[in-house]
């Protein structure tokens, strides 16, 4: 069945609820607005969207699996419990955005903005994130485990109980994150940015990762400490 194509129009709940209501194949939208309304709980699974709005959406219990993101604008959205598993979403802001218990399983953001976004207890078996802004994100708990990690910017995140074994850093920050029981055994930290971040938290938490000769005497110098 071909897919149903909408463009530069806005979409309350009623209106989209019937434009799903009929046969149709993948819906794709262009240059659509759906700011501020309530699609909670809608089928949208295998939907593209480019270039929309979403600013302040509630999604919370949608089926969005296989769902393709790209150019869109969704800050404040709230996707919690939503089903997301295996979509894409690139060079779209999601900032300050809500993912509790959101199933994220094979997901991959690409060039997004996720500054502020939380994903407390989100199902993330697969998830992946390349070159995104996540300052200030609530990480907490979730497996980088094994993951090339290009430039993510993780500056004032909070990566309490994340797993980093084994991963590697490509470029990036964890400048002033928190890294309260992070594990980083085996991880290639070498070409990641770690201003701000203590002696005594890099002894807690680094145990077994590899850092450069000038990080380590960044953070020597710390202490006030010269290295000659």
């Amino acid at each position: 069945m071909d897919s149903a194509l909408f463009s530069d129009q806005f979409f309350s709940r009623g209106a989209l609820v019937a434009a799903l209501a009929g046969p149709h194949g993948p819906l794709a939208f262009e240059h659509c607005r759906f700011d501020g309304e309530d699609l909670s709980g809608l089928d949208l699974g295998g939907a593209r969207f480019l270039d929309c709005t979403f600013a302040e959406i509630r999604f919370e219990k949608a089926m969005l699996a296989d769902s393709r993101w790209l150019d869109c604008k969704a800050r404040q959205a709230d996707f919690s419990l939503a089903d997301l598993s295996g979509a894409r979403l690139c060079s779209s802001d999601f900032n300050n955005t809500r993912w509790t218990g959101t199933k994220l399983a094979g997901v991959l953001f690409t060039e997004a903005k996720l500054t502020g976004a939380h994903f407390n207890q989100a199902s993330t078996l697969g998830l992946e994130f390349h070159q995104c802004r996540l300052v200030g994100a609530d990480l907490r708990g979730l497996s980088f485990r094994k993951r090339s990690l290009e430039q993510l910017d993780l500056s004032e995140a909070d990566l309490a109980g994340c797993d980093f074994r084994d991963a590697v850093f490509e470029g990036g920050s964890l400048r002033d994150a928190n890294l309260k029981n992070a594990r980083f055994d085996g991880a290639d930290m070498r070409s990641v940015d770690l201003g701000g971040l203590t002696v005594t938290t890099v002894a807690q938490s680094f145990k077994g990762a590899m850092l450069s000769m000038d990080q380590a005497a960044a953070l020597i110098g710390g202490l006030g400490v010269r290295v000659g």
